[in-house]
């Protein structure tokens, strides 16, 4: 198995931001439910007339801890990565395989008069995977001439890679029905994007039906998009496992809204690749 040191390389300004508390805001949630852009979908049950949905959960947890933790020195098991604009931390490995490539913050503008900061992300990989696709196309590459190949970033996002993103809620009135319209929006315009003429409205119900009203994000709660083995998509929310959509174009639907070529935020597509790019250089051990 390959040998991988911690940490990678990540863009990070000079003084991070501590998360601050928002009791006190005056924007409303009905507002931003118009204009964020995370994702969700109605509240309906798998069947056969869905025909991409492998199962839908009505599971939740609590919240999750979070802090402003500076990277352990220790094994990156016990290991995270502080996203420096919002201050949310993110584990260096997660499933005992995927590493942390890439952190970032989406934005998003509130009737043209103010930034808000939705939530935290973090992009995770299995760096087997990522070695063995370059290894099969690109191994006459060096890392320099990867980062910026558009051929190897499609296949990555269309290659059966185990990739997880990982979303963190930093603005606390956000609610699961704003991240449903958002995802509608946002996946529905790549899933259009992708799939050319095809009718996907089936397609994308299937997914935002996961995001039911029943559950709460409230500020620093997670929500996980994973594209596990045979291009299924499976989501999480506060690790509980809520449903799957097996589904090739979603998946490459959802990983190019953070690494594609008009991604959430520029800065963590880029650590991202960089990152990705470091692992083909890593010799086996």
């Amino acid at each position: 198995m390959a040998s991988f040191r911690f940490p990678f390389s990540f863009s990070q300004p000079s003084v991070p931001k501590p998360p601050h508390a928002t009791s006190s805001s005056r924007l409303s949630v009905s507002a931003v439910a118009v204009t964020v852009a995370v994702g969700g979908g109605a509240a309906i049950a798998a069947s056969s007339r869905n025909p991409w949905v492998l199962f839908s959960s009505q599971q939740h947890t609590s919240l999750l801890p979070w802090g402003s933790i500076a990277l352990a020195s220790s094994s990156s098991e016990s290991s995270v990565v502080v996203e420096p604009k919002s201050g949310f931390s993110f584990p260096a490995t997660i499933g005992g395989s995927r590493r942390l490539l890439g952190v970032g913050l989406r934005k998003k503008s509130l009737l043209g008069l103010k930034n808000i900061d939705v939530y935290a992300f973090g992009m995770y990989a299995d760096c087997d995977d990522v070695k063995k696709l370059v290894g099969e196309k690109y191994a006459n590459l060096p890392a320099s001439e990867l980062r910026g190949n558009k051929a190897f970033i499609d296949d990555l996002m269309n290659a059966d890679v185990k990739m997880t993103i990982r979303l963190q809620i930093v603005y606390g009135k956000l609610n699961i029905r704003s991240v449903r319209s958002a995802f509608k929006d946002s996946v529905g315009n790549r899933l259009k994007k992708f799939g050319g003429l095809l009718d996907n409205d089936e397609l994308l119900q299937s997914f935002t039906s996961l995001f039911k009203d029943e559950y709460k994000i409230p500020r620093s709660s997670t929500i996980d998009m994973t594209r596990e083995p045979g291009h299924v998509l499976n989501v999480e929310i506060e690790g509980n496992q809520v449903g799957s959509v097996k589904s090739k174009l979603l998946c490459r639907s959802i990983l190019d809204l953070y690494i594609g070529e008009e991604p959430f935020d520029k800065n963590a597509r880029e650590d991202f690749l960089d990152n990705v790019a470091s692992i083909a250089t890593v010799d086996d051990k």
